[in-house]
């Protein structure tokens, strides 16, 4: 990712409606949601939560894919791996860092 991509990415993350959005479809997995089940879960109108997700597609952190007459969102977990390794890189100048990277659980 370049820094381009990076801010955009922490720009729609920063809002608490997409943050919520985006971690509900990281811990659900490669399975995805359907914006029915993410608003009902998080309680957000469906006009709004369209908006939100428009925002987190546009910065490339979700991806979207037609199932039926579903719309399936799913977190894009290659751009998140990629935006956490642009802010980790060279972490603490070569020095002992007490960041590590976990294994993924998904």
């Amino acid at each position: 990712m370049d820094q381009t991509e990076v801010v955009a990415a922490l720009a729609a993350l920063a809002h608490p409606v997409r943050l919520q959005v985006f971690r509900a479809l990281v811990v659900t997995g490669e399975g995805g949601l359907t914006p029915g089940v993410i608003g009902e879960a998080l309680g957000v109108p469906n006009a709004t939560l369209s908006f939100h997700l428009k925002e987190l597609a546009r910065a490339g952190l979700v991806t979207q894919e037609r199932a039926s007459r579903n719309m399936v969102y799913r977190a894009a977990f290659e751009r998140m791996d990629g935006l956490l390794s642009y802010l980790t890189d060279n972490c603490c100048q070569g020095a002992k860092c007490a960041v590590t990277t976990p294994p993924c659980k998904c």
